[in-house]
Formats: structure tokens, sequence, C-alpha cells
């Protein structure tokens, strides 16, 4: 990745110069923490200055309406206080200068502006593009105290320089080394006829780089809650395993109350323990009772305690069924995470991860159809493969007809590959579990068993997650 250098923000600076100096702010915008956008507005057009300070991909330039879309930009209903500050200070007024430190990648753009009671005022932007250290800072030039910033610095954080408001701005210590070879790197990547300027080269060469770089930080996001999901769900099969197995010798309070039902008439009542026949093991055995109750008092006791035990265990079966099926469907949606290419694979994935998105994206994803990849053959034949779950559906219950054949790799998180063929021979049937294998989380292990059987036999239960479907009178092929 080519870096954001002095020569390159000092060509920035030249190229742009005339139009930056005398333009006036229209509108500040912050679509997130490290992303601001100055409308600008001189000689009749109107310009957006996009600023990023993400530590990763630091730059600045006007960007277009292809570009912002490329970053996805979005903007906050509630701008953030930071924002609010800097239309404060600097909505409705003009640039009169601009200052670039010698060897740094530093642009100041001073501004006069008015306060409220009409008296000028000279607000300075320094626009600080360094790495893990960028920053954005509003000072007055009058005073050189700092409004407000972007990251506030405390001395815990930087023992050279703090940054922060009500105390004086200055300038980072200066670098003993500074590259300015990466400015020529950048130009010899892009043609002139599309790209004839500075401005348009970084515009094209850091919205590539910050929707790479948004890809990445979304894809991360969801893995984590994913992976934090499967992480309870563990927590909680495990917790209730013990308890079922807690509860398997509790057939044990049956058999008290039988034997002591069939001993009513030769033990006392109101013992505190009993000693009787157990006809099931061919043993005797030592009874232990409440002895302020009868025999049959203590009977009723056990066969209480047995229904009870016996309704908590099918209670613990059933929620340890349900949990399993939950672990089996956040396996799922991880592997289409881990599997998606771009954005908007994982915005189709998305409803299923963040409660927020559902009731956005419910109505939307409804009317949309969704890219499905499709491997077409000779004789009108036709492979479908799924991406996620919202696709797995599509597949199952819009493109299938009762005689296509559906696969799927056996216990384990995978894409549906659908086969609508005339004539289903072995080398299809081979080729399409071996596409399963592929598409699955177990593509790189061996001896895998993917399933197969026709969509006239699968079905979806009531209320099931998305892409959840039953089976049977299926067959199994062992791919290596």
């Amino acid at each position: 990745m080519i870096s954001f250098d002095v020569q390159t923000l000092t060509e920035f600076i030249k190229e742009n110069k005339n139009y930056l100096i005398g333009a006036r702010i229209s509108k500040i915008q912050q679509p997130s923490r490290r992303e601001f956008i100055l409308t600008l507005r001189n000689n009749g057009e109107n310009k957006q200055l996009y600023i990023n300070i993400n530590p990763q991909i630091y730059h600045i330039c006007f960007i277009n309406e292809n570009s912002a879309k490329k970053r996805l930009l979005t903007i906050p209903k509630h701008p953030p206080m930071f924002c609010m500050l800097l239309r404060k200070y600097l909505e409705s007024s003009y640039i009169i200068k601009l200052n670039q430190p010698k060897d740094e990648r530093i642009l100041e753009l001073y501004f006069q502006s008015n306060n409220s009671l009409g008296d000028n005022i000279y607000p300075c932007l320094a626009i600080e593009l360094m790495g893990k250290h960028s920053n954005i800072i509003l000072y007055n030039s009058d005073t050189n105290i700092i409004l407000g910033c972007a990251h506030n610095v405390g001395a815990e954080k930087s023992r050279e320089r703090e940054i922060y408001g009500g105390i004086p701005y200055s300038y980072p210590p200066a670098q003993k080394n500074f590259a300015l070879t990466n400015f020529k790197s950048l130009l010899t990547e892009f043609d002139k006829e599309n790209f004839p300027d500075i401005n348009s080269i970084i515009d094209e060469y850091y919205s590539q780089l910050t929707y790479e770089n948004k890809y990445k930080e979304l894809k991360a996001k969801y893995q984590t809650i994913i992976n934090n999901k499967l992480k309870k769900i563990a927590k909680t099969l495990n917790e209730m395993s013990k308890k079922l197995y807690s509860s398997t010798n509790n057939d044990n309070y049956r058999l008290c109350g039988d034997l002591l039902m069939a001993n009513l008439h030769q033990l006392k009542d109101y013992s505190k323990e009993v000693e009787v026949y157990d006809y099931e093991n061919n043993k005797n055995i030592q009874i232990s009772l409440d002895k302020t109750k009868t025999l049959k008092e203590n009977a009723n006791k056990f066969y209480k305690l047995y229904t009870k035990s016996k309704t908590a265990k099918e209670k613990l079966t059933e929620l340890i069924n349900t949990n399993n099926k939950q672990k089996e469907y956040f396996e799922q949606i991880l592997y289409s995470v881990e599997r998606s290419e771009n954005i908007d694979d994982l915005n189709q994935i998305a409803p299923e991860i963040i409660e927020d998105h559902k009731q956005e994206t419910n109505k939307q994803n409804k009317k949309e159809i969704p890219d499905i990849k499709c491997i077409k053959l000779e004789n009108n034949t036709q492979i479908y493969i799924g991406k996620n779950n919202r696709q797995n559906d599509y597949i199952i219950s819009k493109l299938a007809s009762d005689e296509d054949l559906w696969f799927h790799v056996h216990n384990n998180a995978g894409s549906h590959v659908l086969l609508k063929t005339q004539n289903p021979t072995n080398e299809l049937i081979l080729y399409c579990s071996k596409l399963a294998k592929e598409n699955s989380s177990v593509k790189d292990e061996s001896k895998i068993g993917v399933i197969y059987t026709k969509r006239k036999y699968l079905k979806k239960p009531p209320g099931a997650n998305l892409g959840y479907v039953t089976y049977k009178n299926e067959k199994e092929i062992i791919i290596d």
C-alpha cells in the first residue's frame, strides 16, 4: 500500500490552492469517527473535501459521486460533538489562507468567521495526516488555544504532545527521516486519460482502499458477534448436559416408590429408614425416609420426585436439541461470513446477525432477487450454489422443482447445491457432491459425507431459521 506522504500532500495543495482559498463552507458532515466531509463553494462550483484520519488509509481529497458510493458514506441522524463544534465555528465561513509546515503531513486551513457578537474571529483547522497519530484539530489562530479535536490525546497516551481543548496548539516533533518515494509510485499506477490530475488519482486509489478496509472491519465485526453467540451456546449446552447427566439416575425415585408400595403391610410407618428387597437388581437395599410421614406418603413423595425429574429431563432434552439447532444455524452464518467476498455479501447476512438490521432490510430483501452463482452445462443443465442462508432459502423456495436434486455436506455448514437436469447421471451427481464439499466449512478435510435427495423430499418446518430444511429418502456419497 502506498502511504499519503509529504510530497503527495504538497502536490495536492498546489493543484487545489486556487479553489480552496476564498471557498466558503456550506456544510460539515461526519459520516464516521474518522471521516469528515466539508462541502465547499467557490467560483460557482460546489466540491466535497473528504478527510480520512484512519491510521491505515489517512488522506485528503475532493470526492465525486462514484467514489462516495465506494466509500459507503452514510450520514448519522445525530452528529458527534466535534462535528457540532466545527459547524458552530466554520459553517458559512471563508478559507483565507493555507499552510503546510515544512516536511510535515499537515494542512492548515485558516478561516475568517464571526462570533455571536458579530466580531471577526480566525479559527484554524489543522488536518494532521500522520499514520496512527492522524487527527483534526480546531484552534483559535489569534490565541493559539485548541477549541476541540477529533481525538483527545492526554499525558497517558503521549509523553511528547498532548492535544485537547483549552491548551495551546503546537506542531508535532519534527521527523528525523521522512520518505518522498511514494508520490511517483502513485502517479505511475494510473493513466492520464482517465485520471488527469493528482486529486482524481488520490480519490480513486484511496476510495478502493477505504472500501476494502470497511469490508474487512465489517467482516471482523460480524465474525466476533457470531463467535460470541457460539461461545454462549456452547456454555449453555455444557451446563445443560451436566444437569441431564445428573438426572439419569432419577429412575431410582420410581423404584423406591414401587418397593415401598409393594411392602406396605410388612414395614412400619414413620420409620427413618427401611430395608427392602430390590427385585429389579436382585439385592437388598436401604431406603431413607421422612419419619414424619407414613410409608404411603413417602412412596407418593418418591413418585412426585420421579415425575418432576422426568419432566425436567424431557425439557432439558428439548432445550439441548433447540440449542444444537441454534449452534448449527450460527455455524452456517459464520461460514457465510467467512465466504463473503464483498460488502454486498455481508449486507445480505446482516439481518441474521444484528437485530437493528432486521426491520430495515426484511421488506427490501423480499423484493430483491439475490445474485446466485449458476453453472450452466450442456443439455440445459444448471447447477445453483448458495452463498448464504438467504440465497440457500431462495434456491429451495423459488428456483427448485420437485424432481431437482439437492446436495449438502452431512452435519456441517455449507452451501445448498441444486442440480436442475433432465438426465441426472452418476457423473453429474458426483460433480455436484464435490461442489457441495468445496463450498463448505470442511472443504479441506478428507472423506466427507455429502447427502442428496430430491427437492420434493425437503421440508421447511414452521418458524425455522432462514435456509433450514429437513429431508428424507437421502443418499450419501463420501468425497475425498
